[in-house]
């Protein structure tokens, strides 16, 4: 029978390196706030999103149908990393099937994120460039049919995936137990020219979809004097897409540094799993909750009463609301 194909069983410096001590304490002490950190998000996003689907007139909006939705992605992407990160610290084994079809929805949903991105910065430009049309433009049932179209063009690519796996695996692969990861599914180099030139293409578009938006939006707003208008908002808005695009660029060097520096691979499996996965997302529903009115409430409702009530006293000057209108 073949051997288990895990990126750790070819290399006996890998294993040493973790089942040493060092690396058991590390993944004891960090194990705790990785799974406090993301059951805080997940209390974040169920917040939002009851807020969200109690609310009748916020889901008539074509732009938090988009949010709600990328709240929806980011949550079952941080989960799926979360279960690949678990079983990397401490050697999990699961059959190959089950490791596959993970696998596919981790990277669906990581491909999804920036074409949500993409699809927001377009709303804000209808909104800001086409104000009169904006209605007939952007409506929730058109933002479901733009969501539709997401999920089928992010599958795309793990689709072909699975084609190319088919076509050099053996039968008795199938049947193996294997620690689950990106390097472990790979068997031929037709898979990594997929999956590299597929995330590379689809954050190329959005780059130059969200500069594009950003750049019409802001020439409609020096049009107008006024600093506070609607046109300055929305620019602002396409240059946090642009910043959470930039986040998302960053992530694909994890696949370079891990590879070549094989000997901290534990640290910077952690490092890159905390800093460039789950901060882009655990940052982008607290920025915008705190940016939008509508669900400045909401996220007030996650601190306690008096750090409302000193957040209020600061900044009541900006229009600081204790309740939805």
């Amino acid at each position: 029978m073949m051997q288990n194909s895990t990126s750790l069983s070819d290399s006996p410096m890998l294993t040493k390196i973790y089942n040493s001590k060092a690396a058991e304490l590390g993944r004891v002490i960090l194990t705790g706030p990785i799974i406090l950190s993301f059951c805080y998000f997940l209390y974040f996003a169920i917040v939002i999103l009851h807020f969200y689907y109690s609310s009748p007139r916020v889901r008539e909006q074509a732009r938090y149908v988009l949010f709600a939705h990328m709240i929806i992605n980011d949550t079952l992407y941080l989960g799926l990393s979360l279960i690949f990160i678990l079983a990397s610290l401490f050697l999990l084994y699961m059959p190959v099937p089950i490791c596959f079809v993970i696998l596919m929805l981790a990277t669906t949903t990581f491909k999804i994120t920036p074409y949500n991105l993409a699809v927001m910065a377009l709303e804000r430009y209808a909104a800001i460039c086409f104000p009169l049309r904006h209605v007939t433009l952007c409506t929730p049932q058109r933002s479901n049919v733009a969501i539709a179209l997401i999920w089928a063009i992010g599958m795309a690519p793990s689709i072909a995936d699975i084609f190319a796996l088919s076509m050099s695996s053996e039968r008795e692969f199938l049947y193996l137990s294997v620690i689950c990861n990106r390097e472990t599914m790979t068997r031929n180099a037709l898979q990594s020219f997929i999956r590299s030139s597929s995330s590379i293409g689809s954050l190329t578009l959005v780059a130059v979809i969200i500069l594009f938006t950003y750049v019409k939006v802001m020439l409609v707003a020096r049009q107008i004097s006024s600093g506070s208008s609607s046109a300055s908002k929305a620019s602002k808005t396409v240059l946090l897409h642009a910043f959470q695009l930039l986040l998302c660029m960053v992530s694909l060097t994890t696949t370079f540094t891990e590879s070549y520096l094989r000997e901290h691979v534990l640290l910077l499996s952690l490092g890159n799993f905390i800093l460039l996965m789950c901060l882009p997302r655990f940052l982008s529903p607290l920025l915008y909750g705190m940016r939008d009115e509508v669900f400045k409430q909401c996220v007030r409702k996650l601190y306690p009463q008096r750090l409302r009530s000193c957040t209020c006293s600061r900044f009541r000057s900006n229009n600081c609301i204790t309740s939805v209108s």
